[in-house]
């Protein structure tokens, strides 16, 4: 952090909240380095329908696959610039429109389809391979050459290939092809095989027992890399990936199915000049989703990524691994848990662990797999990354088929950041940030301003991810008493600075404000207030700075809140839609205790907080809960073995605030209502062992005894805190005293 100038204030930022391998704080640039590629989608035609295919050369970026007809972007489906394109279509990679460059790939039966595109390394033919008969009325057989200057098909190059093909790879002298296809031109070729550039077969045989569907050469040209469904190369086993010798397709290293399982396949490889990327794609349990990083010295492993998603393209630019899939759980790599698909990620190609770039798409048609293939391609200085597949949407916004975006200009603005400030003890106000988001830097400055003066108080840089957005906490002690101070934070990569957040106004306090004094002093390491009036942060007022999310949109601001005399807020759900989770992943608390005020009529039951494994979905994996019955009554619930639960014999949905306080240590489990122990069990002393996210308002609740007819909670909820120790009975009653006092 940088003081700006010397006043009397302090700064802190939450230590160690960020996922394990996210990048340390670092001045904000336009885009956060190693990324060199910014996320905002540029003006691209679109097509009606898939792309899976693409290539490029001298600026010109080719595509194919399922469509029928190229429209301008921002422009609907029939709409009157429309123009046809059968299954292919080249576009100027600097701006995005058409060339005059027209193609038609048809067939006389069955559905036509282009697959595979490659450039040979002179510029000067395209390859296309996949299921098709004819290019421009001219007689083809699923595999064609394109002379690139003339746009027409080569006559010369006549390879005829059985079935489809879905992989192409071209030398100097060689085309390599994959896909589903027993015999080219005539001979028995298994999934692999090698034309010459004149269209005649050659020696090279790499007969896989299944589709292939990828295949790259090496740096070197001395083997090429080859993926797909096969668990056999040459009778040799190696599953869904292969290296083979490019001359005689003699197998120089296999893959047993312990590397790949026997779920996944090889859906995309490319390599650059240290290593070979696969993109992998699984299917039912144990699968293998993402992607591997092997060393061109060896093809050895040099790191895994096991997110869960089908990944369908890789692509290296300037050291960084972009990949296209619908990753939606990154769990097992200490990143974020089941939950919204993230569908373009960015890597180090030395390290797996996510780096600041997150432009989206949705999943579009056909399969729901959103982008399928990229491609870079430079033009007038600017380099371009090209994304096609079957997804509708990019960053939110209409675009089918087709994407693009560029190494700059970055224009994309980060979210302005959400802030909340308070003040509990004579002599200080704290200000709590919430991290924005920005899709291609993860690494932002924050600028505090203070009354409304233009020159900031206070900056620092943090770095924040789409799933984990740390708060930092500012403390300014240059206050007086009883007066009043008002705070509006920016957030800038180096190049987009925000707006100012909304101004928030906070009267110094005069005394302590003996609640939130005593839950602090007690030691919660989260402790949220509800205080908010807007956006969907949850501030924590612990030394933690674990702040939250609201889900779903609850009301806040709702008065009066539950302790008496202190003018705070509450939060109120709605028990079918709404829920907030801790920002901070967390390991199981040992001992604990569970401590929040809620108020309710409700009838159908919910969970008030609980400890989950997941965020923005349901958890898979639940305990360490207060939840109420439709009856009214409170149980705690702990996984030790099996469910076990203690339950009050009293309701409390009598539309009153209530105070409840759930232990569990060495002493076993406790459940306390208003001050008063209402139920226990002195026998379990543990629970299940998983990290996890805390949840108030709402979580899954299958299988747990006395199931509400809701898994979420209808009501208010108001100060949650939980302690990594178990309150004593005279602390928890002096909390409810405290409370119900002022």
């Amino acid at each position: 952090m940088r003081k700006l100038r010397s006043i009397s204030a302090a700064l802190t930022m939450a230590a160690g909240s960020l996922a394990a391998g996210a990048m340390a704080p670092q001045p904000a640039v336009a885009l956060t380095p190693p990324v060199a590629m910014t996320a905002d989608s540029l003006p691209t035609w679109q097509t009606n329908g898939i792309v899976f295919a693409m290539a490029q050369a001298n600026g010109t970026v080719f595509t194919g696959g399922t469509f029928s007809s190229v429209r301008p972007s921002g422009e609907a489906a029939g709409g009157p610039n429309e123009r046809e394109a059968v299954n292919f279509a080249a576009f100027d990679a600097a701006t995005g429109a058409p060339t005059d460059c027209r193609l038609s790939f048809t067939v006389g039966s069955g559905t036509a389809t282009v697959r595979a595109l490659a450039v040979s390394p002179d510029g000067a033919t395209l390859y296309a391979g996949g299921f098709f008969g004819a290019v421009n009325g001219t007689p083809v057989s699923s595999l064609a050459a394109i002379d690139i200057a003339t746009c027409t098909v080569r006559t010369d190059f006549a390879v005829a290939v059985n079935a489809t093909v879905r992989a192409l790879a071209a030398t100097a002298d060689t085309v390599y092809l994959g896909g589903d296809f027993s015999s080219v031109d005539g001979q028995p070729h298994d999934n692999f095989a090698a034309v010459t550039t004149s269209g005649d077969a050659t020696s090279f045989t790499a007969n896989g027992d299944a589709p292939g569907r990828a295949l790259e050469i090496t740096p070197d040209g001395a083997n090429v890399v080859i993926g797909g469904d096969f668990d056999r190369v040459n009778g040799t086993s190696s599953h869904a990936l292969a290296v083979v010798d490019a001359t005689t397709g003699t197998v120089v290293k296999g893959y047993g199915s312990s590397f790949i399982p026997s779920t996944s396949v090889v859906k995309d490889i490319t390599t650059d000049a240290t290593g070979v990327y696969t993109g992998n794609e699984g299917t039912g349990g144990g699968v293998f989703d993402g992607r591997i990083a092997l060393n061109l010295s060896d093809f050895n492993q040099r790191w895994r990524d096991t997110c869960l998603g089908a990944t369908q393209s890789v692509e290296v630019y300037k050291s960084v691994l972009y990949s296209g899939s619908h990753a939606h759980d990154c769990s097992t790599m200490n990143e974020y848990p089941n939950q919204r698909r993230k569908h373009l990620l960015a890597e180090s190609v030395d390290n797996p662990a996510k780096l600041g770039w997150f432009p989206d798409t949705n999943d579009g048609l056909g399969e729901g797999i959103g982008p399928r293939v990229m491609a870079v391609s430079s033009s007038g200085g600017t380099d371009y990354m090209w994304v096609g597949g079957e997804f509708t949407t990019v960053n939110g916004v209409a675009q089918q088929g087709l994407t693009r975006f560029s190494s700059g200009p970055d224009t994309g603005v980060p979210t302005t950041p959400n802030v909340n400030a308070s003040s509990v003890t004579p002599g200080s106000v704290k200000v709590r940030i919430q991290t924005s988001l920005d899709l291609d830097d993860s690494s932002l400055t924050y600028r505090v301003y203070k009354n409304g003066a233009a020159t900031p108080v206070y900056t620092t840089t943090a770095s924040s991810l789409p799933w984990v957005r740390p708060q930092l906490t500012w403390t300014d002690t240059d206050v007086t008493a009883g007066a009043t101070y008002t705070y509006r934070v920016t957030a800038s990569d180096g190049t987009n600075t925000t707006v100012k957040s909304p101004t928030q106004t906070v009267t110094a306090a005069t005394t302590p404000e003996a609640y939130p004094t005593q839950v602090l002093t007690d030691g919660a390491t989260l402790y949220w207030r509800y205080n908010e009036t807007a956006n969907t942060f949850v501030a924590d007022n612990s030394p933690a700075d674990d702040g939250g999310n609201h889900v779903g949109g609850p009301t806040r601001g709702v008065s009066p809140g539950a302790i008496a005399g202190n003018g705070s807020t509450a939060v109120t759900y709605n028990g079918t839609t709404q829920w907030s989770y801790s920002d901070a992943k967390r390991n199981r608390p040992n001992s604990y205790s569970i401590e929040t005020w809620f108020r309710t009529t409700t009838t159908t039951g919910g969970k008030i907080v609980g400890f989950g494994d997941r965020t923005t979905e349901a958890s898979a994996t639940t305990d360490k809960h207060v939840y109420m019955t439709n009856a009214g009554r409170l149980i705690f619930g702990v996984r030790s073995g099996s469910n076990r639960t203690i339950t009050t014999s009293g309701a409390y949905n009598d539309g009153e605030w209530h105070h409840v306080v759930a232990t569990q240590g060495s002493n076993g489990m406790r459940l306390y209502v208003d001050g008063s122990l209402q139920a226990s069990n002195f026998l379990i002393t543990g629970g299940n062992d998983y990290v996890g996210y805390w949840h108030v308002g709402g979580d899954n609740l299958s299988g747990w005894t006395s199931r509400p007819t809701s898994n979420y909670f209808a009501g208010s909820i108001d100060e949650t805190a939980i302690y990594p120790s178990v309150l004593s009975a005279s602390q928890i009653a002096q909390h409810y005293n405290l409370g119900k006092n002022g």
